[in-house]
């Protein structure tokens, strides 16, 4: 994630108290130099576009409000005792309500978890959970309907195309193949933060030993109906081999080779879909196209992200040419 807009002091301030009993403990509103704020990191700013909230009544959560007019609270940032819990919420419920605050998100860490069923009683639904926290959300206002966005709901994998200099196909068979013996390509699911080419790269290394660069995009697969009710994008890299020397991943591989591209094309085996993955690069070669991939930087958000297009082959010995050569993994700024 990119690293926030908006800054916030490290020191606490006073503590709130109810009958005695902690409420609430939060960092400080006032804004500040420092590179980094704690609470607004703690939001999972989306978009670079949280901000820290200048004022709320005694007796609430703070949060960190977003572009939408919402406010996320942090479990780890701002404490509050269970016994409390259910006051300071209805008074922060009541001071967004009147301000018009539109969607309300609570990060409940596992340190917090008693939250959460005062939270459901409260009209808030569950958004998505991870290893140490769930995400709780409730829309405000009653004259439109909630505009929260879909948790991800694709997964994401890469196929990886590594041909040598002998029309060779790199090749696998899984352990766990749902045809036993079947041929496939190499590859697995992208790694949060990772980017597709250097997955590829990754996958292909991890399961033959074998380095490589990144050549061209050549297909994505979509489906629907995969795990855990995701729908499924799969993204084939063409990769050409560094080395050739073969150390499969016992874990994972069953059987591993360099196949010829031939015998790919007519193997019994070999699903249909992964034979046309095979056409189309060759289609490519023979055309002198391929999908490059250029890193970019959003003027606004300050966010590098990757573009894929249709570029020309350049000729062997011209200045792009060797530039390329030289990519191992996704290009830099």
């Amino acid at each position: 994630m990119s690293r926030a807009l908006f800054v916030i002091p490290q020191r606490l301030l006073s503590i709130v108290r109810c009958n005695q009993v902690s409420l609430i403990t939060r960092h400080s509103s006032k804004m500040s130099e420092q590179p980094e704020s704690n609470i607004v990191k703690g939001a999972d700013s989306w978009f670079n576009k949280y901000s820290a909230v200048e004022s709320s009544p005694e007796g609430t959560f703070k949060g960190v409000k977003d572009r939408f007019n919402g406010i996320t609270v942090d479990s780890s940032m701002e404490t509050c005792s269970p016994d409390c819990f259910p006051t300071v919420l209805k008074r922060s419920l009541d001071h967004w309500i009147q301000s018009k605050t539109r969607g309300i998100w609570f990060k409940v860490h596992l340190s917090a978890a008693s939250w959460i069923p005062e939270l459901v009683n409260n009209g808030f639904q569950f958004h998505h959970a991870k290893n140490s926290f769930v995400m709780l959300y409730r829309w405000l206002p009653t004259d439109e309907s909630a505009n929260i966005p879909p948790y991800s709901h694709t997964m994401v994998g890469v196929g990886a195309l590594v041909m040598n200099e002998r029309q060779q196909v790199l090749v696998v068979s899984e352990n766990y193949a749902l045809i036993a013996g079947s041929w496939k390509l190499p590859g697995g699911y992208v790694e949060p933060n990772e980017n597709f080419i250097d997955a590829a790269i990754r996958e292909v290394e991890e399961e033959t030993n074998i380095r490589t660069r990144f050549d061209s995009v050549v297909s994505i697969r979509h489906a629907h109906g995969a795990g855990f009710g995701c729908s499924d994008l799969y993204i084939v890299m063409a990769l050409t081999p560094l080395t050739e020397a073969i150390s499969k991943c016992n874990r994972e591989i069953a059987k591993c080779e360099w196949m010829d591209v031939n015998e790919y094309l007519n193997h019994p085996k070999v699903h249909e879909t992964n034979r046309n993955f095979v056409r189309t690069y060759l289609e490519y070669k023979r055309l002198g196209v391929r999908i490059d991939c250029a890193e970019e930087m959003h003027q606004v958000l300050k966010k590098r992200y990757n573009v894929y297009s249709v570029t020309k082959v350049p000729e062997v010995g011209s200045s792009s040419s060797s530039d390329s050569s030289n990519s191992t993994g996704t290009p830099k700024l």
